[in-house]
């Protein structure tokens, strides 16, 4: 199709106005100017790489991809898009304030304040922080920051959230226009008639927590490996102890501990709690995981300004074509394996810079309490411990070689497993993360930006982790229902016409994310999509009509 030529009417900032928020019409203004002095769009992309395809998300075919992948199936289709010139990515951090706007974070009438946005209206989440019945440490994610994408990704009854929010006491002065905004799931069809399906289908006992329930057995097996494998390391470390010791690490962090800290694991805080600061005893940091992961990752998968798991690699690791490319990133692919185990090196000092700066870069810990932020240091200090420990008996030498190992394992195990599934090519289409995040279907964007792999035995050995879609779009649900999950989320993409990617094996789909990242070594930086080429928008919210 021939996008240049295709006739777009202007529009005056003041119609702008009556549409969006006041942050909507600066971006869309400068996006409006934009075009006026952009050249001709091309179809195609230009790019550096070896081999017959230029750019693997713009040439990719369900036919092309199912003929090359032995060990895949694939269900995505992407297709030419017009960039404009390469810019800086810019866009508001979710709890930074809007330019030229009151600052509600360092303002002393509200800096103090526990407030909260829930879909324009600002509220006090003092009187429930206590009451909340998953527990303080997921409230506290919503202070100082707009939550409306945490608070309805997160509750499988949207009508119990809601009657939650009228009960507190709503801050009528409060400058909301200064927080930038969310995403809202509740706006998605797709993701509401997956929602009603599971509801109805799987979980028709209502208010019984039915969904976050199923995990003990799979929880006590787990940790009855992991219980093994030190009672070895700590009996006679060395390399092979500290390697089965690793696999143990990655394991948790794969499951209980992620499952945990979504509030998944159990009906009850406290099981929740435990197994999350499981993280703790791994390596991480149960705190710093929460805010990165649910606040930053979750809300904006694939959002090349605003996922943390995106921009955080670089400059080391070029993982999407909107980053700018250094001459050494057409080694990436084989430096990969070198940097992987280093993981565990990389968690210790975002860690300790983030409880420094109260910021893990994906998201300020506004709402982290004094004994959360106790656990990071607690945590670092039964890791060091356990790891450490040995020594006293058996020598620095023995201890030294099992640490080595244990660093490697689970960094390169839990490197390989989560990179895979965001980081292949029908995953990183520009046009599904164009435009401010709140503009797009946040259900949709779950599906486009994540690729699954495997089934019921991928499911046990990643805690649901190779079945990415379903936990983006469930995260508070236990993993191990999300086989079933997949059956709704497949059928019900397929209504919708929305691409549903889908691998046999991990070995099919790591073909896929290693040809992914050889090429993102190569690919010239392309520009940001504009938001009227942005595929799947929230209507109630995105501008685009003013464009039509």
């Amino acid at each position: 199709p021939d996008f240049a030529s295709r006739a777009r009417p202007t529009t005056s900032s003041a119609n702008m106005a009556a549409l969006v928020s006041s942050a909507a019409v600066s971006r869309a203004v400068a996006t409006a100017n934009a075009r006026q002095r952009r050249p001709a769009a091309s179809t195609s992309m230009k790019a550096t790489l070896r081999g017959p395809v230029a750019f693997r998300p713009l040439a990719l075919t369900r036919r092309a991809v199912a003929a090359r992948a032995r060990f895949s199936r694939v269900d995505a289709v992407a297709t030419p898009v017009r960039f404009a010139e390469p810019d800086p990515v810019v866009a508001p951090r979710p709890d930074v304030a809007m330019p030229s706007m009151e600052d509600p974070w360092t303002d002393p009438k509200w800096r103090d304040v526990k407030w909260t946005i829930y879909r324009d209206v600002a509220y006090d989440l003092q009187p429930f922080v206590d009451k909340h019945p998953g527990g303080n440490w997921l409230l506290n994610l919503s202070i100082q920051r707009d939550c409306t994408a945490l608070i309805e990704s997160y509750h499988l009854r949207p009508e119990v959230s809601e009657a939650r929010f009228k009960g507190l006491p709503v801050l009528e002065d409060f400058p909301v226009n200064a927080v930038p905004k969310s995403p809202r799931p509740n706006d998605s069809e797709l993701y509401n008639a997956i929602r009603t399906r599971v509801r109805k289908e799987l979980f028709p006992q209502e208010g019984k927590a039915l969904h976050r329930t199923g995990g003990d057995a799979a929880a006590a097996t787990i940790i009855g490996f992991a219980a093994a494998c030190y009672a070895a390391y700590f009996n006679a470390p060395g390399i092979v102890t500290g390697a089965f010791l690793g696999l143990a690490g990655a394991w948790i962090g794969l499951t209980i501990q992620h499952c945990g800290n979504h509030g998944a694991m159990s009906p009850k805080v406290w099981v929740n709690n435990a197994l999350g600061l499981t993280d703790d005893l791994i390596g991480g940091s149960s705190l710093m995981w929460r805010y990165h992961h649910q606040v930053s990752h979750h809300i904006h998968c694939n959002d090349n300004a605003l996922d943390q798991d995106v921009h955080t690699a670089m400059p080391l690791l070029r993982f999407d074509a909107r980053q700018p490319r250094k001459w050494f990133h057409k080694f990436q692919h084989l430096y990969l394996f070198l940097a992987f185990p280093l993981m565990q090196v990389a968690f210790q000092v975002g860690d300790i810079t983030g409880l420094i700066t109260k910021d893990c870069e994906g998201a300020k810990l506004h709402g982290a309490t004094a004994l959360e932020l106790a656990t990071v240091v607690a945590g670092k200090i039964a890791h060091f411990g356990l790891l450490l420990g040995p020594a006293l008996a058996h020598g620095w030498a023995a201890v030294g070689a099992g640490v080595a190992a244990f660093v490697a394992v689970q960094g390169m195990v839990l490197a390989c497993t989560f990179a895979v599934s965001h980081n292949v090519a029908e995953a990183k289409i520009p046009q599904d993360t164009g435009g401010e995040a709140w503009e797009r279907d946040w259900g949709v964007q779950q599906l486009v930006t994540s690729a699954d792999w495997g089934g019921n035995i991928g499911n046990f050995f990643t805690g649901g982790l190779n079945l990415q879609v379903e936990h983006h779009l469930f995260p508070a649900i236990c993993f191990v229902h999300y086989p079933a999950i997949a059956k709704i989320v497949k059928e019900e993409a397929a209504k919708f016409g929305v691409p549903y990617s889908s691998y046999r094996t991990l070995p099919g789909i790591f073909v896929e994310f290693m040809r992914f990242v050889k090429e993102m070594g190569t690919a010239e930086q392309i520009g940001n999509v504009p938001i009227d080429d942005v595929k799947h928008v929230n209507k109630k919210l995105c501008p685009i009509a003013a464009f039509n």
